[in-house]
């Protein structure tokens, strides 16, 4: 695929703002504030307003018809992180849903059941919700919606990955088949945004959004290659966090290309300095599932206190909105073409992690330094545990890497038991000591350069 990557003008910003230092946990938890508030006002402003998931969202389309987005994944995890998701997940299971749904699930529903109410202000209606088979769970989850807000919703059918070691390459015959498969359902979800909204599709927008995906698509894997050198500058598991939530929300937009420059900009000064995440950095993990985020902090103090980082995770893989490998830019010159190829070849890269994550989280112990791998097992979600047994005995048998498997939930506070967990982590860990850990990046410089530019 040809791109054309149109280079970030520098933002002008004015008074306190231009002179402090840049932090990104602040400024990221200042920009996920504001799309709350511009959430909260949404109805009132007749700004059209669509409920999308991170993975298979079409967001580009959807933002050059100006729809204000809502994330429901992100709006439930903030209700772990707040510590009020227990309260909603009780009150959506007396509503007559399983223990076994998604507790994303779960609480949005418990959100909608209790007065409509978002975890920072008023929940908006949407005109449109948009989901995909990147998880069977999105489907059913906006036909709730359907029913709750007599509304209408798109669903993406998107090519997953086929066999093990299959590997679609643009221009072969099944990625351009797989690719007009996807344009022709852009061109109907494009039709049901011109009913909704009454405007007509501006393609030369389009490509605008296009070009700011492009460069923080760039910086984006910049800072994730930046981790590879040891000390690692930042924590996959918690900072990363922060990074994929702005990726997601201001994907697209003069903002997310801004926060993403900067921080390109703060994990290079970072590795520059020698500064780690870790103080004294003695192993270096890759983490393998979606987080815990009722006990994040914990989780994570659990295996800092041993020394040990989080380099990467492939949560920052299928989290990403289908931005986490360098290859995957738009060609805008032609817009709509060059986003049904690079839709087609995320899906299937973010449909492998169910069942074919062995194949790239070898690649990605190999390039982080990886000395040991631990696997995070959700009760609620199946999508992401189900293939973590092969996975595990493959980098187990066949690689020879130490790996810790762990259960607990996304943001269901009762399937988490800190001292059952602190007992496999610190076991965990006596097993690394005797391997020596300590993986081959220590030392060494990173191996990115400058990295690409954007």
């Amino acid at each position: 695929m040809n791109t054309a990557i149109a280079e970030a003008p520098p933002l002008a910003s004015t008074g306190d703002a231009a002179q402090r230092p840049f932090n990104a946990h602040d400024e990221g938890q200042r920009l996920i504030k504001e799309w709350y508030d511009g959430l909260e006002h949404a109805n009132e402003r007749k700004q059209p307003v669509a409920n999308v998931f991170v993975m298979g969202n079409a967001i580009e389309i959807l933002r050059s018809f100006d729809f204000q987005m809502v994330f429901p994944e992100i709006n439930s995890l903030q209700t772990g992180v707040r510590k009020t998701s227990a309260e909603l997940i009780s009150i959506s299971e007396d509503y007559g849903m399983s223990p076994d749904v998604c507790s994303y699930v779960k609480a949005d529903v418990g959100m909608m059941l209790k007065e409509e109410k978002l975890p920072t202000g008023k929940f908006p209606k949407p005109d449109l919700a948009v989901s995909s088979n990147m998880c069977g769970t999105f489907i059913k989850w906006a036909e709730i919606w359907e029913r709750r807000h007599k509304m209408s919703s798109f669903v993406l059918d998107l090519p997953g990955q086929r066999t093990s070691n299959w590997n679609v390459r643009p221009g072969d015959a099944q990625h351009s088949a797989d690719s007009r498969w996807v344009e022709d359902q852009f061109k109907d979800l494009i039709a049901m945004c011109e009913k909704i909204t009454g405007k007509k599709f501006d393609i030369d927008h389009l490509a605008e959004i296009q070009g700011r995906v492009n460069q923080m698509v760039i910086h984006w894997n910049n800072v994730m290659e930046l981790n590879r050198v040891c000390p690692a500058p930042y924590n996959a598991m918690l900072d990363g966090l922060t990074y994929i939530g702005i990726m997601n929300v201001y994907r697209g937009t003069v903002e997310g290309v801004e926060f993403m420059r900067k921080l390109e900009e703060d994990v290079r000064a970072k590795v520059a300095r020698g500064e780690g995440r870790v103080p004294e950095e003695r192993f270096r993990l890759l983490f393998s599932g979606t987080p815990c985020y009722v006990s994040m902090r914990r989780l994570v103090e659990l295996f800092e206190t041993w020394g040990g980082v989080f380099a990467y995770s492939d949560y920052l893989t299928f989290a990403a909105g289908g931005m986490d490998a360098a290859d995957l830019l738009y060609d805008t010159s032609r817009p709509l073409e060059s986003m049904a190829e690079v839709t087609a070849l995320a899906a299937q890269r973010g449909l492998s992690n169910q069942f074919f994550a062995h194949e790239r989280m070898e690649k990605q112990i190999k390039d982080y330094g990886v000395d040991g791998v631990v696997f995070h097992g959700i009760k609620s979600c199946r999508f992401v545990s189900a293939g973590m047994a092969d996975t595990r005995d493959y980098i187990s048998k066949k690689l020879n890497i130490p790996t810790l498997y762990i259960e607990s939930d996304l943001i269901d506070p009762r399937y988490w038991s800190d001292a059952q967990i602190k007992n496999r982590v610190d076991a965990f860990f006596e097993a690394l000591q005797q391997r020596g850990g300590a993986g081959p990046m220590r030392g060494k410089e990173v191996s990115t350069g400058k990295g690409r530019t954007a």
